[in-house]
């Protein structure tokens, strides 16, 4: 199969041994700081919480990615599914929290993350049903230059035909015994570089990254998000990945992911000790000031940095004016802020607020 820019995309596994000194050397401390990410997220009683904070901000970064831009702000009130508010950004940013959570799912439940799976999550991630690219036409360019950086696999065929053979690569663990980070890396590349879909590629792949984690016990909740690192050290990111295409430059490639995993799930763990510190801080003033404090309270304060009445008859079972009537007095006692967009009103837990936009 030959590529206009002379690259030609093979088969997993390759022949050649991709786990050098280095990329060996660097694996130890990527997976003791996803072991302690791991034991870590198992102590926060409601893992709904993180699951939806740190998704979140997981959805916003992957976006940012593909020039999907949205404020925090925009983001948290869109979540509370105002009528009055609507910014199309942050809507494809719940899109991605959507598809990130319907993968989830679909791999827990079915433990493999084959084509099916991954053809859903693109599916959910761009609300429409189109599959894999059947037409020819697609060049990855430079933003800046418009020059044709990398040219994908154009022919339907070749596109199943790689995507069949990445499915048998992530779900059958006799192809390879490299390190589950290792393959991970090499996942991410392959599915990039065949780029099977019109839109959503690097968004889709950023998701699979976490659930083959998962999938392999690395991690069990979907928390682990490479985005922000990729932000941070974008060109980094392409150019590296465009190095395995041009110099079979596999070495650095692997060692960018494997830092990314380590450096990632470090920032993780602080944020989370963060948040659960701040809960405890909430717990305190609200089992001593409040007749009316519960778990259930606690725990909706901290799914979203913004609630609303809804959410709180949802979770506690009580009436629209019961929950008006918390949500208020909080309010008056300044820990939380009360604010309105055309006439409902929505309630900020600032803290939590403060702690996710700093990252």
């Amino acid at each position: 199969m030959s590529q206009e820019n002379g690259y030609n995309l093979s088969e997993l596994p390759l022949s050649i041994d991709m786990e050098s000194k280095a990329v060996l050397k660097s694996l130890p401390a990527a997976h003791a700081a996803l072991a302690e990410l791991k034991g870590l997220a198992a102590t926060i009683p409601n893992q709904t919480i993180l699951i939806n904070t740190l998704g979140l901000q997981e959805a916003k970064d992957s976006s940012a990615i593909e020039n999907i831009i949205t404020t925090h702000d925009d983001l948290y009130k869109s979540e509370l599914n105002l009528d009055v508010f609507r910014s199309l950004d942050a809507k494809e940013v719940q899109n991605y929290i959507e598809a990130l959570k319907h993968g989830f799912a679909l791999t827990s439940k079915k433990g493999v993350l084959n084509n099916r799976v991954i053809l859903e999550i693109q599916e959910v991630l761009e609300k429409n049903n189109a599959g894999f690219r059947k037409l020819p036409g697609t060049a990855l360019k430079n933003s800046t230059t418009g020059k044709t950086v990398y040219t994908p696999p154009q022919n339907l065929t070749d596109i199943q035909r790689l995507m069949k053979n990445l499915e048998q690569f992530i779900n059958d663990n006799n192809l390879s015994d490299y390190d589950p980070i290792v393959k991970m890396a090499i996942i991410h590349f392959q599915f990039e570089s065949i780029h099977p879909f019109y839109d959503g590629n690097g968004r889709t792949g950023r998701i699979m990254n976490i659930l083959y984690l998962i999938l392999n016990k690395l991690q069990t909740l979907p928390i682990l998000y490479l985005s922000s690192y990729i932000i941070q050290h974008k060109p980094d990111y392409y150019r590296l990945l465009q190095e395995v295409r041009d110099k079979n430059n596999w070495e650095e490639w692997l060692l960018f992911m494997i830092k990314g995993v380590e450096q990632t799930s470090k920032d993780t763990i602080k944020l989370i000790v963060e948040i659960k510190s701040l809960m405890t801080d909430y717990k305190n003033k609200l089992r001593t000031n409040y007749k009316f404090y519960s778990q259930d309270l606690l725990n909706n304060l901290f799914k979203h940095p913004y609630t609303k009445i809804e959410f709180v008859v949802n979770d506690l079972s009580v009436s629209r004016l019961t929950a008006a009537n918390y949500l208020n007095k909080l309010a008056d006692d300044g820990l939380l802020e009360k604010k309105r967009i055309g006439t409902a009103n929505y309630y900020i837990n600032r803290p939590l607020f403060d702690l996710l936009t700093e990252r």
